[in-house]
């Protein structure tokens, strides 16, 4: 089968649009599996976390591959919670095109946003399935003129309903101008009812017309009024959608099993295997400004990016990789660019859901599953050991929530390392510290969700029991104001002493992260003591300064300084540059940042007042409001996160249970003074007592 023939692609959506009722029906049709597992009854094929099961919710993203019309479809399986941004993200880094689902009823929901512009980071080419039309409310024309509103997607139907709700019937394809019905696994091909001919014969034109903008022989034709082949418009409208500028959108009723063959077909007409998407670019091992690319074939260099680790209770860790060039075989060595160490291939295996087969060898585009691999996290780029490059990572969000754990028992103290370092290795977006002062261990996550199912996991998986403390907010430091900070360490303790000593300037460095710059001259501090004090300061920003939260956006520069020829030392240095540090920035008027959340609402009109009331009482600053649906909006604005714990019951509470809500991190902002001197104050109580 050659590589025309290979399909790369996530199913992205909102919670609760259907997106893994979508996956069983496709691998139900496809003869991947011989029953279709169902959500509500936890025996859905791609959730077979247990977690997944009981919340009915798809968290870890899992690769399955298919067959289709002679096509082989790897799907990738992504969130639509919010709190598992970081999965959807890895997923689009390796992926090639997409299915964006949309609820009938929903429509373009908070979720469908985040992923749509992740998608446009990434360039992915997309096609639209608008599922549930047999639900109560819903409406096809207002999915597709909310898809063009809100992510100017230029959605063009290429299908249309025949009747909603309880009397949704069956698609029209609007290019083959062909009716379908749907009875119970069958499709049965007819001609379009009469009520429904006008209308098809509309969307056709439509179709055409908007086609014409980007193909010669289309616009020709449509001027001249002269009938455009089917054929024609098919082979437009891939390129269309290659290139982003048109959205085909389709219709279905998964759970009723209609419209999925159609959804398959389109899968593979209108999305690019890895030969449309052509050569990858990345960066030279040695030198960022040179580049290098990799063709999808098996003559170029091996290059190929880790996107998500598993950790399996029967074979051990399984890295995915997606691989771009060359081929891959058992036993072969290879490099880990990133790391800058070699792997050598143990087994591969191509996943089919639970089961996976194991395979000799893999090629470009190909999805697999590399058990034992010592190295390589998510985002490693794996090369070739003669033509190293890097490939570009994925982005990982910064963490907004923590968490203070410890084992319930105090001899699983260790275990409870072991499952944490697991669990990281997983999950970039989950991240863990020990603080020595208090002996306690902090987890900080994407969101309080994210951090109850890690819980979860530790519990039933790892078999730690875990006690758990109130969430906090992951706050930072930094600095405001410039200052010269200059300290000289000085130590005489019998035998050799210690002796460094440093000036330094401490600038603020907005949102450019920290830097170090060395202006020594003369040599006043020999070289090797120059990365002793970026070492030294380093750690202090981790463990800050003023109240113990990372230091961030802060700019050092080294302009002095003197040395002993026998007292001075690496630890030396790193211990003054530490104090002089301190020193400098609680002379910089130093200030928190507190993490700001993006947050939208959907409310009936009733209940509006209400709900900006609320937030407005939470600091939070209302930016837009439009209107949602009949009867209902939509606020956008930006809460600080501090004040947003418990705001799910509280919203319940304010619109009998009929507003939801969706947030995601927004950016770190400073917080104001009154509430910063609160802050200072718990946190100092807080020290006490556990001194106390």
């Amino acid at each position: 089968m050659g590589l025309t023939k290979l399909r790369n692609i996530g199913i992205a959506a909102h919670i609760d649009a259907g997106k893994t009722t979508v996956t069983e029906r496709i691998l139900f049709y496809t003869g991947t599996n011989r029953k279709m597992g169902e959500v509500h009854d936890g025996q859905a094929t791609m959730d077979f976390m247990k977690q997944e099961q009981e919340r009915g919710i798809t968290i870890a993203s899992a690769a399955i591959t298919c067959m289709w019309n002679n096509s082989q479809i790897n799907i990738i399986d992504t969130p639509g919670h919010v709190d598992f941004t970081i999965e959807v993200e890895r997923s689009l880094r390796v992926i090639d095109g997409m299915v964006a689902l949309f609820c009938a009823v929903g429509g373009v929901e908070p979720q469908s946003e985040t992923v749509w512009n992740q998608a446009d980071r990434y360039r992915v080419p997309r096609i639209a399935f608008v599922n549930k039309m047999d639900r109560t409310g819903a409406d096809f024309y207002e999915v597709v003129s909310q898809m063009n509103n809100y992510l100017d997607a230029n959605a063009v139907p290429f299908q249309l309903p025949m009747g909603a709700e309880d009397d949704f019937t069956g698609l029209i394809d609007v290019i083959e101008q062909k009716a379908y019905i749907f009875q119970e696994y069958e499709r049965i091909e007819s001609e379009i009812p009469e009520a429904y001919k006008e209308k098809a014969v509309q969307a056709r034109a439509y179709l055409a017309e908007k086609l014409a903008d980007f193909n010669e022989e289309i616009l020709e034709l449509f001027l001249e009024d002269r009938e455009i082949p089917a054929e024609l418009l098919k082979k437009a409208a891939r390129e269309a959608t290659l290139k982003l500028l048109i959205t085909p959108v389709f219709t279905g009723a998964a759970y009723k099993n209609k419209g999925v063959q159609l959804l398959l077909d389109a899968i593979v007409d209108y999305l690019p295997s890895p030969l449309d998407i052509g050569a990858i670019v990345g960066m030279d091992v040695d030198d960022p400004e040179k580049s290098h690319t990799r063709n999808p074939s098996t003559k170029d260099p091996f290059s190929a990016l880790a996107f998500k680790l598993i950790h399996d209770p029967y074979v051990g860790q399984q890295t995915f990789i997606r691989i771009f060039s060359g081929a891959l075989k058992n036993g072969m060595q290879i490099r880990n660019s990133t790391k800058g160490k070699m792997e050598r291939i143990g087994r591969i295996y191509k996943i089919y859901a639970k089961d996976r087969k194991e395979v000799s060898e893999a090629g470009p585009g190909d999805i697999v599953a590399l058990v034992g691999m010592k190295f390589t996290k998510t985002g490693d780029t794996l090369c070739d050991v003669e033509h190293p490059l890097y490939l570009e990572s994925i982005h990982i969000p910064p963490t907004v929530i923590e968490l203070k754990i410890a084992p319930a028992k105090r001899k699983d103290q260790s275990k409870l390392g072991e499952a944490l370092g697991k669990l990281a290795n997983e999950d970039p977006s989950f991240n863990i510290r020990y603080d020595e002062e208090t002996e306690e261990t902090i987890v900080s996550g994407m969101g309080e969700l994210h951090l109850e199912i890690i819980i979860d996991r530790l519990k039933h998986e790892f078999g730690v029991e875990v006690v758990v403390g109130e969430p906090s907010v992951a706050y930072r430091e930094t600095i405001t104001a410039e200052v010269v900070s200059n300290y000289k360490h000085s130590k005489q303790t019998g035998g050799k002493g210690q002796y460094a000593h440093t000036v330094m300037r401490i600038e603020p460095n907005d949102g450019n992260g920290y830097e170090f710059v060395d202006h020594i001259k003369g040599g006043v501090i020999p070289n090797e003591f120059i990365t002793s004090v970026n070492k030294g300061i380093v750690k202090t920003l981790q463990k800050g300064v003023l109240a113990g939260f990372p230091v961030v956006d802060v700019k050092v520069v080294l302009i002095d300084g003197s040395h002993h020829p026998v007292d001075s030392s690496d630890m030396a240095f790193q211990t003054c540059a530490s104090i002089c540090f301190k020193n400098g920035f609680m002379k910089a008027s130093p200030i928190l940042l507190e993490p700001v959340m993006k947050i939208e609402v959907n409310t009936p009109d009733d209940y509006i007042g209400n709900v900006v009331g609320d937030l407005n009482k939470r600091r939070g600053k209302i930016e837009s409001m439009r209107r949602y649906r009949k009867g209902s909006q939509k606020l956008n604005g930006f809460v600080p996160l501090m004040e947003m714990f418990g705001y799910a019951t509280t919203l319940r509470n304010l619109s009998s249970g009929r507003a939801n809500y969706s947030m995601e991190f927004y950016k770190y902002m400073p917080v104001n003074k009154a509430i910063q001197e609160e802050i200072l104050k718990d946190l100092a109580k807080k020290r006490e007592e556990a001194d106390g």
